[in-house]
């Protein structure tokens, strides 16, 4: 398991020394996956923080990583450890004065970032009075012509370090060791769903616990195979592609882009995938899409199969038992159907699977399971480094998040939140005695989140407590648990419930464009835009239907009457959801503050007049009519 000294740097030479001639990490490359060993990785961040220090980076300094997934952003992420300074990933869609926000927290000496688009937007920074010294960029395309103070490429920083190291004999040994657990391994962010995000800094302690608490769980093992696919803002990324990758020896496999992450995922097939509730969604959208296109005979073999090995889920899902017919049909399903989809989406290797970010929906957890893929739950957040609690494979679980992990001690307040005790737990958020004082008691870390134990030690996540809110009548809810459940439906992307302080709830929806797209094609319904699809009467009988079926699970009380369905999506650029799709919801509530009189008095429909900004940074107006829908 290591021992209490380990650091990055310390992890990363030992598996150089131990295991140099092994993969560390894959690139995708013009179609070509380049593989890079753990001895030539090792050298690669050696260098680079070699590079960094002679560019005056130093311990304080952050220096802000902005792009999509690229092994060049990991090794900087990790030879910043070295140099005790701060790797601070923001997201790549992430807007300038989003970013502002970062270059107020800390010194930020430098910048490393993927290509052309975020080299523009670290010069914006700087005309708006950023004093960041250096841009060292990963892919050169169209920067020929630049004419930048400070700008060069990742090879040039890398002979600044080869300089540096041959100028400093002793220089090597002072970045191998000279930094300690306590120092930070990546500076974060929390989601800024409540106000701007606070500044989360992980010490290297914090990060490498916290994987080694997973790891003792099952989680993951040495060697795994994985997908960095993830944003490198989240903590998830960094803590699988970087802290588990070092520590426990990961292959990271690195797509080629964005929009090639299905096609690569399948030529890799990794052995650990970890998605929100949303992705696995989206594919088990596709797969469904993509039966519906088959052959009849295709069709028929799929629903015979599948629809006796989800019959078989559901019942081990209620604590029945299943028979011999349930297993042969699984073996035989698994030739036949199963292996087959599961080779065409990468997942015919997969031994952890893992969803987490929030509640998933019961079709499609039961869905994968049989499919043959043992699904798993787990709870985390950033201050945690990631991982808290997680299903064991073979439970089968809605409701729960699992049995806290080893080293992650919960407690539940009185008031019902569930505190945290672990090494994974970082010290405070950044320069905010307040906020940081609020977040401990007693040494114990509040999570916000509401929840319970079960008599066999499971944790059930309810929410957040700052949203827990009572009707007129006092009926205590939470409306995010009830969101979750209405997102449960495949045709609903996102939804904010209202009705705090008043007779009963309603919701606003936005329908999935995917998957309504496709019902629509499919049932021959004619649309000619988000908006108009939107307000189909055809669609409106879907969400009838989902909303019907999260009002049987809830009280009297707590049931949704009334809903309109938006003419766009929240977006992230228009601040009604965080960059990982989490609701700003006072954002929200003034935003539609029309729309939402509208669904309490008694109106059959709502004109809504927005404001919208294009690309170019001109404005223009949109104006809908939306219809108020009875549930």
């Amino acid at each position: 398991m290591g021992n209490n000294n380990d650091t990055i740097a310390r992890l990363l030479q030992r598996n150089a020394a131990e295991h140099g001639d092994d993969i560390a990490m894959r690139e995708k490359d013009r179609g070509i996956w380049m593989e890079i060993t753990w001895a030539e990785y090792a050298d690669e961040v050696l260098l680079c923080a070699a590079g960094f220090a002679a560019l005056g980076v130093k311990q304080g300094d952050a220096v802000m990583i902005l792009g999509n997934n690229r092994v060049r952003l990991y090794a900087g992420m990790a030879a910043l450890s070295m140099l005790r300074a701060y790797a601070m990933p923001a997201y790549a869609a992430a807007t300038l004065e989003e970013l502002q926000h970062f270059v107020g927290e800390a010194n930020i000496a430098a910048a490393l970032v993927e290509d052309q688009e975020q080299v523009d937007k670290v010069m914006d920074l700087r005309e708006a009075g950023a004093d960041i010294a250096s841009i060292v960029y990963d892919e050169g395309r169209g920067l020929n012509l630049y004419d930048t103070p400070g700008l060069m490429s990742w090879d040039a920083l890398l002979k600044k370090g080869e300089v540096n190291l041959a100028k400093n004999p002793d220089l090597k040994t002072r970045l191998i060791e000279g930094s300690t657990p306590d120092d930070p391994a990546v500076f974060m962010h929390s989601s800024g769903t409540t106000g701007a995000p606070k500044g989360i800094v992980l010490s290297q302690k914090n990060v490498i616990s916290g994987v080694r608490n997973a790891h003792e769980d099952g989680a993951f093992e040495y060697g795994e195979d994985i997908l960095a696919y993830l944003p490198m803002a989240w903590v998830g990324d960094y803590a699988l592609t970087v802290a588990a990758a070092i520590t426990f020896r990961f292959i990271v496999n690195v797509p080629e882009r964005e929009d090639t992450v299905q096609r690569d995922m399948r030529e890799i097939a990794p052995n650990f995938y970890l998605a929100a509730p949303r992705t696995w969604d989206n594919m088990l959208t596709s797969i469904q899409v993509g039966i519906e296109n088959s052959t009849p005979m295709k069709k028929w073999l799929y629903h015979f199969f599948m629809d006796r090995s989800i019959d078989a889920q559901r019942r081990t899902l209620n604590g029945e038992a299943t028979g011999l017919l349930d297993k042969l049909g699984l073996l035989v399903g698994e030739q036949i159907i199963f292996g087959p989809i599961k080779d065409q989406f990468g997942l015919s290797r997969l031994k952890h699977a893992f969803t987490g970010g929030e509640a998933i929906g019961e079709d499609t957890f039961i869905f994968y399971r049989a499919l043959g893929i043992k699904l798993r739950q787990l709870y985390g957040q950033t201050e945690s480094s990631a991982f808290n609690a997680i299903q064991a494979a073979g439970e089968a679980r809605l409701h729960t998040v699992g049995k806290p992990l080893p080293g992650v001690e919960v407690k539940i307040a009185d008031d019902g939140e569930i505190m945290l005790q672990s090494d994974s737990i970082f010290a405070g958020y950044f320069n905010n005695e307040k906020a940081t004082a609020e977040a401990f008691r007693d040494g114990w870390f509040l999570t916000g989140d509401a929840g319970y134990l079960e008599d066999d030690g499971h944790l059930v996540v309810l929410g957040r407590v700052s949203e827990v809110v009572h009707t007129k009548s006092g009926e205590r809810y939470v409306p995010n648990y009830i969101e979750n459940r209405l997102k449960f439906s495949p045709y609903i992307k996102d939804a904010a419930v209202v009705g705090a302080g008043l007779d009963e709830l309603t919701a606003m929806v936005c329908v999935d464009a995917e998957a309504v797209g496709h019902w629509a094609e499919v049932n021959a319904v004619p649309y000619v835009s988000y908006a108009d699809l939107s307000q189909r009467p055809e669609v409106a009988e879907l969400l009838d239907e989902a909303f019907k079926r999260v009002n049987k699970a809830l009280t009297e009380g707590l049931q949704l009457h009334r809903f309109v369905s938006l003419h766009k999506e929240f977006d992230p650029d228009d601040g009604e959801i965080t960059r990982t799709r989490k609701l700003r919801r006072k954002v929200v509530e003034e935003r539609y503050a029309p729309v939402i009189e509208a669904l309490y008095d008694g109106s059959k429909d709502v004109h809504l007049k927005a404001v919208v900004t294009y690309e170019t940074g001109e404005t223009g107006s949109v104006e809908r009519t939306l219809l108020v829908r009875e549930v």
